[in-house]
């Protein structure tokens, strides 16, 4: 076993009841990312930030908290090597509180989540670096990319400035688990919002001069698989809205749902698939469809044979509880699926949090100190 290197779990502590009492839920990081800005300066980095601000503001106009990308660097010797972290979280975010039990878990009050996902991969790399100033250990160039909006479907991420990115190799602290453990897959993710249309008719006195929209969506859902299709493919279908009134047959209804694969274009098919289904249905009932796809992110894989996790499981044997470190095949997406797109091989770590996105999502001291001194080995090379 390598001997501990000098991360410092009361400085540890701070720094994430500090992160996690900023309101930074997607598209509101503003003030959180100039809290991570100035702090990332006053540790000697370069810090520069992208248009992505002024991008999604064209989107929605109401997005006038929201912050750009941020984009860190410092100087060292040898390839650079990427660390990336998100500052948003999802809702409830709005005036969360910490609380350290005794037991040295640290959960929120409990009206809203704690905002680990991802605080406390951001703990993890300042404290990585603030070890790495004061105590002048050598690492090679390293390169911080903290985004906005990652949480709806990686939104901020899609403005990603690759110019201002040198690195080929990366780790996204990102992922829910015991530290040691690392996705080196992740999914493609596809949206669907089908619109189905018929003939509106009273559906008491004339039902048969109406077109049933709801029927003709019921037949086409009857004929779809969902859950999981194949070993990894996922289809569901979460949400259905439409129609005026009971006594009125529905002209138009809306479904939304998603497709999750590990292959790109095997979403793809599936996504065909599901539209001739619901076409055939709607020509069945002399209906119609509107078919509204959208590609979020795309799918990766990481071979183990790959430099970025044969260093992952060389430092991460140092610090995990588990008796091996853990390379495994996550069905959520993050921002490593847009690296790995632009040819950064990149794999996301168990950064301790742990029930992420609900109100009782929670972290511990003892992990928190693990993740930051996975960090700091995989940021100087110490194994």
């Amino acid at each position: 076993m390598a001997k501990k290197l000098s991360v410092n779990k009361d400085r540890i502590l701070e720094e994430f009841f500090r992160l996690t009492a900023f309101d930074a839920p997607s598209y509101q990081e503003a003030e959180i990312a100039k809290y991570l800005r100035d702090k990332l300066e006053s540790l000697g980095l370069q810090v520069e930030e992208d248009d992505t601000r002024e991008r999604l503001l064209k989107e929605d106009a109401s997005r006038t908290k929201t912050a750009s990308n941020l984009y860190a660097y410092l100087k060292g010797n040898g390839d650079p090597i990427l660390f990336s972290s998100h500052m948003d979280t999802v809702n409830p975010g709005i005036g969360k509180k910490a609380v350290l039990h005794d037991d040295g878990r640290i959960t929120s009050s409990g009206n809203t989540v704690l905002g680990a996902d991802d605080v406390s991969g951001l703990t993890a790399i300042i404290e990585a670096l603030t070890v790495i100033k004061e105590k002048e250990l050598s690492h090679p160039d390293l390169e911080i990319l903290i985004t906005v909006a990652e949480e709806p479907y990686c939104s901020g991420s899609r403005f990603i400035d690759h110019q201002k990115l040198k690195a080929k190799e990366g780790y996204v602290l990102d992922l829910t688990g015991p530290v040691g453990t690392a996705a080196i897959a992740a999914p493609s993710i596809l949206s669907l919002k089908i619109g189905v249309k018929g003939r509106a008719a009273h559906a008491g006195f004339n039902p048969e001069k109406g077109i049933n929209a709801l029927s003709i969506a019921a037949d086409a859902l009857a004929n779809i698989r969902t859950g999981r299709v194949y070993e990894d493919l996922t289809v569901n279908f979460g949400t259905i809205s439409g129609g005026s009134g009971r006594n009125i047959v529905p002209e138009e209804v809306w479904i939304e749902g998603e497709i999750r694969c590990l292959e790109h274009e095997k979403a793809l098919c599936e996504a065909d698939l599901i539209k001739e289904i619901f076409e055939k249905a709607a020509k069945k009932y002399g209906g119609a469809i509107q078919f509204n796809l959208t590609e979020h992110i795309r799918s990766y894989g990481i071979s183990k044979r790959k430099n970025v996790v044969k260093r992952f499981l060389a430092a991460a044997k140092e610090v995990t509880t588990l008796e091996q470190p853990e390379t495994i095949t996550t069905y959520g997406g993050s921002d490593a699926n847009r690296l790995n797109e632009h040819n950064i091989d990149t794999i996301v770590i168990a950064n301790a949090m742990e029930n992420s996105h609900g109100t009782d999502e929670y972290t511990t001291i003892a992990e928190l100190a693990r993740a930051a001194e996975l960090t700091l080995r995989l940021m100087t090379g110490q194994q």
